[in-house]
C-alpha cells in the first residue's frame, strides 16, 4: 500500500505515474491530445480529451507497474493551471470547450479593466495582474457567450473549475466539487490574504460565487474515486497546480529557494515564506503551497513559450522530427551568426505582460538554417529566464538567498539549453536526478497525507542532484548577448 499514483494533466498530454514507497518511479503512461485553435490567439481543449486521457493513463500506469488498485494508497493530482471549464452539475456535460491558459481572447476586457482603474484592486486581493492568462475572464467570456449560461449559473445549475476540479468531479462521479489553494490562487477570483473567494471580484465580473469549488489545503481529502474506474475506491489526497507541485517536488521549502520548470511554458517560483511579497516588477504574488491551513507564499514569473518553441520548430517549421535533435543542431550552429528569437507567439509574459506582442527573429542571413534556428530557440528560454530572475532579485533581495537555480521539466534534459542558461544568468544550474518533479510533488502531497511517505524535512533530504551546470561565459560576453536580447524585445514591444 506504499504506492502512490500521480495524475499529471498537462497542456499537451496527460500522464499517469506510479511511485513506490521509496518515492521511485515504477511506471509511466502518457497520451497526447489535440489542441484546438478556433481563432487567432484562441486556444481550447475538448474537456472529454482531458478526462479520457487522464483515466486511460491512470489505468495503464497501474497495469504497467504490475499492480492492482488495492496496491495504491492514494492519488495525487497536478494540472495545467488557469485553464477554465464550466459544466452542468446534473449531467456533468461541459457547456463549451475548456479555454486554455494560453488563450488571449479576453485581452480587450483586461485592457478595459486597467483603463477603469480596477487592476490595483485585483492585484491587492489576488496577487495577479489583469491579464487573459487567468481563469476569471475566461469564465466571464463563457457566461457572456454561451446562450443561457449566466441564467443557469445564477440558478445554481453550473459549476466552474480549473482542470483539477474537472478531474476530481469525474473521478468521484460528481460527488466532489473541490480545488486546492494553489489552483484557486490562479483564478484571479481568490483572495490570497483572506483565504477565500473574493465576492468583490466575482461581482465585478458577474460570476455567481455559487459556481465556485470548495477550497482545501494541498494535502487533504478530496474524495474517493468511483469503484468502477480502477476496481476499488482510491482516496484522492493531494492536489497542486503544476508549478506549485514542481516547487514541492524540488523541495524548495525554505525562503529564498528558486526553481524553474521548462514545459510548454517556463515558470520560475521563488519561495518567500509566510509573508506575501508585492512585486514592483510585474511578477505574480501567489501561494506556493498550503499545508495545515497555513499558506506559504511565492513570487512567480511566467514565460508563455519555452518547450513550445521546440514544438514550433518541429510542427511549424518542420526542421526537426523530435525535440532531442535541437541539442546537436545548436552545437553545430555557425558561431559567426547570432540569431535572436523572441518567441512571443501568444504575447509576452513576465516581466512584460504584453498580450498583443508577437514573435520575431533578428539577425538572419542567407545562410541561417535549422541549426541556427535551433540554437536561437533554446537560447530564447535562457534569456527569458534571466528576465524573471532579475525581476525577482529586484523584488526580494535577501542575504542568504539560494545561489543556484533548480531546474526540471522536459527541456531541462537538454544539456545545451541548461549550459547556456547557466552562462547567461551567471549562476549554477542544478538538475535533479528526478526530472519528474511535478508528478513527484503531487505524489508527495498524497503520500504524506496517507501516512506512507515522509514529512517535509525528511522528504527534503531525499533531493539529489544529477548534474550541476556552471557558468563558462565571461561577464562581458554575457552582458553583450543579454543586451542584444533586450534590444530585440524592445523592438517586439514597439517601444
Amino acid at each position: 500500500m506504499g504506492y502512490i499514483l500521480a495524475l499529471d494533466q498537462g497542456t499537451t498530454s496527460s500522464r499517469g505515474i506510479v511511485f513506490d514507497g521509496s518515492m521511485r518511479i515504477v511506471a509511466v503512461a502518457q497520451e497526447e491530445f489535440p489542441q484546438h485553435y478556433p481563432a487567432s490567439g484562441w486556444v481550447e481543449h475538448d474537456p472529454s480529451d482531458l478526462w479520457a486521457t487522464t483515466a486511460a493513463t491512470a489505468r495503464s500506469a497501474i497495469e504497467k507497474a504490475g499492480l492492482h488498485a488495492s496496491d495504491i494508497a492514494a492519488i495525487g493530482i497536478t494540472n495545467q493551471r488557469e485553464t477554465a471549464l464550466v459544466w452542468d452539475r446534473k449531467t456533468g456535460k461541459p457547456i463549451h470547450n475548456a479555454i486554455v491558459w494560453q488563450d488571449r481572447r479576453t485581452a480587450g476586457f483586461c485592457a478595459q479593466l486597467r483603463e477603469d482603474g480596477q487592476e490595483a484592486m485585483i492585484t491587492e486581493r489576488t496577487g495577479l495582474l489583469a491579464d487573459p492568462y487567468f481563469s476569471s475572464t475566461k469564465v466571464k467570456w463563457l457566461l457572456d457567450n454561451v446562450e443561457g449560461a449566466r441564467e443557469r449559473a445564477r440558478r445554481g445549475e453550473l459549476a466552474f473549475g480549473t482542470v483539477d476540479s474537472w478531474l476530481i468531479w469525474n473521478l468521484t462521479g460528481g460527488r466532489a466539487h473541490v480545488t486546492d489553494a494553489t489552483n484557486a490562487a490562479r483564478t484571479m477570483l481568490y483572495d490570497i490574504h483572506k483565504g477565500r473567494w473574493s465576492r468583490t471580484i466575482c461581482d465585478l465580473f458577474d460570476i455567481p460565487v455559487e459556481m465556485l469549488p470548495e477550497v482545501r489545503d494541498c494535502a487533504a481529502e478530496f474524495g474517493m474515486t468511483r469503484a468502477d474506474l480502477f476496481g476499488r475506491e482510491i482516496p484522492i489526497l493531494g492536489v497542486a497546480g503544476d508549478q506549485q507541485a514542481a516547487t514541492l517536488g524540488q523541495a524548495c521549502f525554505e525562503p529564498g529557494m528558486v526553481k524553474s520548470t521548462y514545459g510548454t511554458g517556463c515558470f520560475a517560483v521563488l519561495n518567500t515564506g509566510d509573508a506575501p511579497v508585492a512585486s514592483t516588477n510585474k511578477l505574480l504574488t501567489t501561494i506556493a503551497y498550503q499545508l495545515g491551513g497555513r499558506p506559504t507564499y511565492a513570487l512567480e514569473g511566467s514565460i508563455f513559450i519555452a518547450g513550445a518553441v521546440v514544438q514550433w520548430l518541429r510542427d511549424g517549421l518542420k526542421v526537426i522530427r523530435a525535440a532531442p535533435e535541437t541539442q546537436g543542431l545548436a552545437e553545430s550552429a555557425d558561431p559567426a551568426q547570432d540569431l535572436v528569437l523572441v518567441p512571443a507567439f501568444v504575447g509576452l509574459g513576465a516581466p512584460y505582460w504584453k498580450p498583443e506582442a508577437r514573435g520575431a527573429v533578428f539577425g538572419m542571413t542567407r545562410n541561417s538554417g535549422p541549426a541556427e534556428f535551433a540554437r536561437a530557440a533554446l537560447e530564447s528560454v535562457g534569456y527569458q529566464t534571466r528576465d524573471l530572475l532579475e525581476a525577482m532579485q529586484a523584488d526580494w533581495a535577501r542575504e542568504g538567498a539560494q545561489p543556484s537555480l533548480r531546474v526540471d521539466g522536459g527541456m531541462a534534459a537538454n544539456d545545451y539549453a541548461m549550459q547556456f542558461l547557466s552562462d547567461i544568468i551567471g549562476a549554477p544550474v542544478d538538475r535533479p536526478e528526478v526530472l519528474e518533479t511535478t508528478a513527484l510533488g503531487a505524489a508527495w502531497l498524497a503520500g504524506t497525507q496517507a501516512g506512507v511517505w515522509p514529512g517535509r524535512d525528511e522528504f527534503a533530504k531525499t533531493w539529489a542532484m544529477e548534474r550541476q551546470f556552471t557558468p563558462g561565459m565571461d561577464e562581458g560576453a554575457r552582458d553583450a548577448r543579454y543586451g542584444r536580447w533586450k534590444r530585440a524585445v524592445t523592438a517586439v514591444l514597439g517601444v
